[in-house]
Order: structure tokens, then C-alpha cells, then sequence
């Protein structure tokens, strides 16, 4: 538990750096966009079963104008035990690497991703809270941005493997993202995960809506309305408000 609590120690330490490098037009709810930004979230969900509240940190620096750190750190309310248990659930740590970008036409440009995460697990699933394991995430992907409209639409594909802990996990999930800019200050996400679980031969899927205004360079606040899809759907439903500091 001491060396998670310096892993954490060492996360917040990232978001407090995230300073001054130059700013970027790119929305930050591009995981792919070169920006450094930080994210204060909430997210309220409807497991079907109790609830599960998710207060986070989401954050991204950019090491290089070719790397960049995506960091994470997740806190919990749950109730879906039966009685309210409050902890931290996870801490998540990002490097993308941008191999290639290029302008494909007059209207479409490419940006290539390959990235591995690391995602420590700090809760105890005996209180609904994290897995218990941790685990390694490799994943690539793909953004195309439309020069004319500014739509970009973001294939990825990203596999999780726990490595230690008490749940196997064994997942691919595909994800297809589009954001579309509006009426100059404003912005529409769609992000559709759709994961594989090896472990358990489920299609946990969901889909997150999301509308964001820009209050100025530095600053957006944003809305976000969650659905979960199909039989094995993770949650029925959630919502979520998200502040932006954008450096």
C-alpha cells in the first residue's frame, strides 16, 4: 500500500507540473489532441443496483511535441454492497507516442497513435470499489480531422490484461469517437466504447454524449449523459460535470 500512496504521490505531482507549453486549437476531449489540460470530473452512475459516484482527476502533458502523458486518478462512492463505501478506485497513467501525421487531401488530415497505459488499482472490490488487480493496456489508433468542419472522428482499439490481484481481466474494447465543433465556442462528443470481455464471453458496452463550451482559452465546463448498451451493459444509465484548464 506505501509504494501505491508514493505511485499517487507521484500522479498529482504530474498535475500540478502541467504548465505553459503552448496552447493548441485541439478539443482536450481528443485523447489523441496535442494539449496539456486538466480535468476536474463527476460522474453519478445507475448500475442497475445501488449507485457509483466517480470524482476524478484527467489530465494530459505533453513530454514532447510527439509523446504525451495522459494521467488519471479516480475516487468512489458506492452504495451497491448495500451500505456507502468511499475510497480511491484507481490511478491511470497514458503515454501516446504520434508516429505520423500528415495532410491526406484539401479536406482530410491523419494522426497515428500507439500508447501503452498502466492502471494501478487502489480499491477493494469486497466494497464494490476498483478489481483488486492491476493491469497493462497496449492500444492503437487513429484520428481524422476534417480541415473544412473541424469533425474528427477517432478509431481506436485498446487491450487490458491484469498482470496481479485476485480478477482475471481480459478485455478489447474498439472505440469510435467523433467531435464536432459549433457555433464557435462550443463543442458535441460521441465516444462509443465497445469491449470484449475474454474472461467472462460478455459485450460490456456504453456510449457517452458529451456538450462543452469554451468560456475562454483557458477554461471550458461540460455535460456528460451515459447509456450502457446491450444485454451485458456495464450501467443502465449515468450523467456527468467536468471543469477544463486548458495551459
Amino acid at each position: 500500500m506505501k509504494n501505491r500512496i508514493r505511485v499517487l504521490s507521484a500522479t498529482v505531482l504530474c498535475c500540478c507540473l502541467a504548465s505553459g507549453q503552448s496552447r493548441s486549437e485541439e478539443n482536450a476531449s481528443n485523447p489523441l489532441a496535442a494539449v496539456n489540460n486538466t480535468d476536474l470530473r463527476y460522474q453519478y452512475f445507475d448500475p442497475g443496483s445501488g449507485d457509483r459516484q466517480d470524482l476524478f482527476i484527467d489530465g494530459s502533458y505533453m513530454l514532447r511535441p510527439d509523446i504525451k502523458l495522459k494521467y488519471e486518478l479516480h475516487y468512489n462512492s458506492t452504495n451497491v454492497t448495500g451500505n456507502r463505501e468511499n475510497d480511491f478506485e484507481k490511478i491511470n497513467a497514458k503515454l501516446i507516442y504520434f508516429p505520423y501525421q500528415a495532410s491526406l487531401n484539401e479536406t482530410w488530415a491523419v494522426k497515428t497513435a500507439v500508447g501503452l497505459e498502466w492502471i494501478v488499482d487502489l480499491g477493494d472490490p469486497d466494497i464494490g470499489i476498483g478489481t483488486g488487480s492491476d493491469q497493462l493496456a497496449p492500444l492503437f489508433g487513429a484520428a481524422f480531422a476534417n480541415k473544412k468542419t473541424g469533425l474528427t472522428l477517432l478509431p481506436l482499439i485498446q487491450h487490458f490484461e491484469s498482470y496481479n490481484g485476485p480478477t482475471d481481466i481480459s478485455q478489447t474494447a474498439m472505440r469510435l469517437i467523433a467531435i464536432q465543433p459549433f457555433a464557435q465556442n462550443y463543442w458535441a462528443k460521441m465516444d462509443l466504447k465497445v469491449p470484449y470481455d475474454w474472461e467472462n464471453n460478455k459485450w460490456p458496452a456504453s456510449v457517452e454524449l458529451q456538450l462543452g463550451w469554451n468560456l475562454s482559452a483557458q477554461m471550458a465546463l461540460f455535460a456528460d449523459l451515459l447509456v450502457g448498451v446491450g444485454s451485458d451493459r456495464p450501467f443502465d444509465n449515468g450523467i456527468g460535470l467536468g471543469v477544463r484548464f486548458n495551459y
